[in-house]
């Protein structure tokens, strides 16, 4: 069960995202989050919320140096994926990011303590990594496509939900 601090931070509301695919020789930049997923972790592209103020690129340039050490360059918007469980209710937005600067390394979500991070490990993962992993360890955008490539190529809007009637 959540703790009350992961509770009132990413519970009960709705969240505005930014989330960022960064390709880099045939391999995706990606985050493992733990106890998020039917599975009890979950690995998605870095990314995080959007402050109040707070323009869309700079939140994605924000938390891709949080989470992963690097400086970024934000180009092209890809597409809106919206994902809502009994939980969570999140609005993510999509960009393709390039790197700039910065040396690769796990970093921490700063709205978490110390002591209750949920960014368990950053690695690049393959195409044939993520085409063989179980769906239920993947942020649902990946199950949009037939190869994890194309991730590059969604345009639209896209609903996930999965909650169950009480």
């Amino acid at each position: 069960m959540a703790d009350s601090i992961t509770k009132s931070i990413f519970e009960g509301r709705v969240r505005v995202r930014v989330c960022g695919i960064l390709w880099e020789e045939n391999a995706i930049l990606m985050l493992k989050h733990k106890g998020i997923g039917p599975n009890g972790h979950l690995w998605s592209p870095p990314g995080g919320g959007i402050e109040f103020g707070e323009s869309a690129e700079d939140a994605l340039k924000k938390e891709f140096l949080e989470e992963t050490g690097l400086t970024i360059s934000v180009g092209q918007f890809l597409f809106v994926n919206e994902y809502q469980d009994n939980r969570h209710h999140a609005i993510e937005l999509f960009f393709e990011v390039t790197r700039l600067a910065g040396e690769i390394k796990l970093g921490a979500d700063p709205e978490l303590p110390k002591n209750k991070q949920i960014l368990e490990e950053l690695r690049w993962l393959s195409f044939d990594e993520i085409k063989n992993m179980d769906s239920g360890f993947l942020h649902n955008a990946f199950g949009l496509t037939q190869e994890p490539n194309q991730i590059t190529e969604l345009r639209g809007f896209f609903k996930f939900a999965n909650i169950s009637i009480k």
